[in-house]
């Protein structure tokens, strides 16, 4: 299915994204599946107020009884006793480099899943199709761990003052100008953590008197940083260019509530590519609206840069767009670079602005210098300046196992979520007993997964994750991919009938947007 319809001449590559409808069957059973939880959760509590079973959650103390209640809402009784039942699926120790493959603690737990134990017991070899190792530069040998080492003992591990007092490195000035060149901007700044990346700069960007334009799939960084910069907030369609177009619009007609004054900014927060869905922004479209309005764009490009386009420059070369047509351009380093932190590039101005006002450059410590050091011999070995064709060898790899995978996937008879260049590959579970159950039975056959739940997704919509690396050799994503037809049998989880809803054409309705008035 090609998106390329209604605004052809803006995409210069076909757009094949799909979203296929869920069964009605299966939603009815998920809905009376979480009923079924429900039910004897409320039961469960009740035995525990009266003593029949022991209590284990955290509740007041007998003298806070009158108090507001601090642990009695929705989702402190969906933790206890819906997620509990399935808690062993998460925050599985490992201990060894996140490659490929990964050695994992085993662990048990006698109490239904309130308190673990470890064996002892170490499960080797394990696939990862879980990391977001999406070029394999999580590696414990070869040249980024040579350089890292190297600047280990020259710099040591910390820096122990912020950038602005006396934590600026000339490996940060180095990291920040090839960062620049890389994405192609003016400027870039660099910073130690991903989130605070958005959650500290879009304050430092919009404030009272400012609108943002928000997709509703937002990571929650993005989100927290709208919620704290004061600005109103309200909310788009997923990917859906006439929910953007008509929000725009009533911004410009009505302005701000009450006053009817123009608003100071009007900023929209888009991602590259969205890490629950698989989806990939329609940016040509965006940026076109962004320009016919005149408005800004902020996009996070923390799961595209280095995954997408020929080169690994993100979404926007992946669309063949230019580097100036985005306004603030901002990514991470935990992902296809295998290091840790975030940045933002963009105009010279906006970065001058962001040194002196952001509170992540006031206030946070600076990068450690083996991070920086990684970031940058792995984005020299991607720019091929490193003498080598590494770099593009893996941004070509990922592509075709991506391809690979998603179409054998789609054979076999999973719903797949989001575009097919997307390494994010979603397979839906729906049924709430089928999360632990996939996530233990892939671990029995020594593939890790990532399988999510309410509330990082809506709740009848849970989910398996894979994430894809450059990594991965075929004879690995053959593997998984055996397994995960035979665990698909096992589970019932071919649910896919072909029948596919393009993203462009999910119902809209216009009411349904969130607004933080003053």
């Amino acid at each position: 299915i090609n998106h390329i319809v209604p605004n052809g001449g803006l995409y210069k590559r076909p757009f094949n994204e799909a979203f296929e409808e869920t069964p009605m069957l299966v939603a009815v059973l998920t809905y009376v599946g979480y009923g079924v939880l429900t039910l004897f959760g409320y039961l469960r509590d009740f035995m525990r107020q009266w003593k029949i079973e022991k209590c284990q959650n955290a509740t007041e103390r007998e003298e806070q009884k009158d108090f507001v209640p601090l642990y009695q809402d929705f989702e402190n009784f969906y933790n206890r006793n819906l997620y509990m039942r399935i808690r062993d699926s998460w925050n599985r120790p490992i201990c060894s480099v996140p490659g490929a493959k990964v050695d994992m603690m085993e662990r048990v737990s006698h109490d239904y899943n309130w308190t673990f134990t470890y064996t002892g017991r170490v499960i080797k070899d394990i696939i990862n199709m879980g990391s977001y190792n999406y070029l394999g530069f999580a590696q414990k040998a070869g040249a980024c761990q040579e350089a890292a080492a190297k600047v280990l003992s020259q710099y040591g591990a910390g820096v122990c003052s912020t950038r602005q007092e006396m934590g600026n490195l000339d490996k940060h000035e180095e990291l920040e100008k090839l960062v620049a060149r890389f994405l192609g901007v003016e400027s870039a700044m660099a910073y130690g953590m991903g989130f605070a990346t958005n959650s500290m700069n879009i304050p430092a960007l919009v404030g009272k008197g400012c609108l943002i334009l928000s997709d509703e799939l937002n990571h929650a960084s993005l989100v927290l940083g709208a919620r704290l910069s004061g600005a109103t907030i309200r909310i788009f369609k997923h990917n859906n260019m006439q929910s953007l177009e008509k929000l725009l619009k009533d911004a410009i007609v009505h302005g701000q509530p009450r006053t009817r004054r123009p608003w100071k900014k009007i900023l929209i927060l888009v991602e590259g590519i969205y890490s629950m869905e698989g989806s990939i922004v329609r940016l040509p479209e965006v940026i076109a609206l962004k320009k016919k309005y005149k408005s800004y764009l902020y996009l996070d490009e923390a799961h595209s840069i280095g995954a997408l386009g020929p080169s690994g420059r993100g979404v926007v070369e992946y669309f063949g767009l230019s580097p100036e047509d985005v306004d603030v351009m901002m990514g991470t380093f935990t992902k296809s670079f295998g290091a840790a932190g975030g940045y933002i590039g963009g105009k010279k101005e906006l970065i001058d602005y962001l040194r002196t006002y952001s509170h992540s450059a006031a206030y946070a410590t600076s990068m450690s210098p083996p991070v920086v050091e990684q970031i940058i011999t792995s984005v020299k070995c991607i720019m091929g300046e490193d003498g080598t064709t590494v770099g593009r060898a893996r941004v070509q790899q990922l592509a075709e196992n991506t391809r690979y995978f998603r179409r054998r996937l789609k054979e076999m008879g999973f719903i797949i979520y989001g575009n097919e260049d997307s390494p994010v590959v979603p397979l839906m579970l729906y049924m709430p007993a089928k999360i632990g159950a996939f996530g233990r039975e892939m671990l029995k056959r020594n593939i890790g997964v990532v399988v999510v739940g309410f509330p990082a997704t809506p709740i009848i919509e849970s989910r398996a994750r894979f994430c894809l690396s450059a990594a991965h050799t075929k004879e690995m994503l053959d593997t998984a991919l055996k397994e995960i037809n035979e665990v698909g049998d096992l589970l019932q989880l071919k649910y896919s009938r072909r029948r596919l809803v393009p993203l462009l054409d999910r119902p809209f309705d216009e009411t349904t947007y969130e607004e933080t008035e003053d």
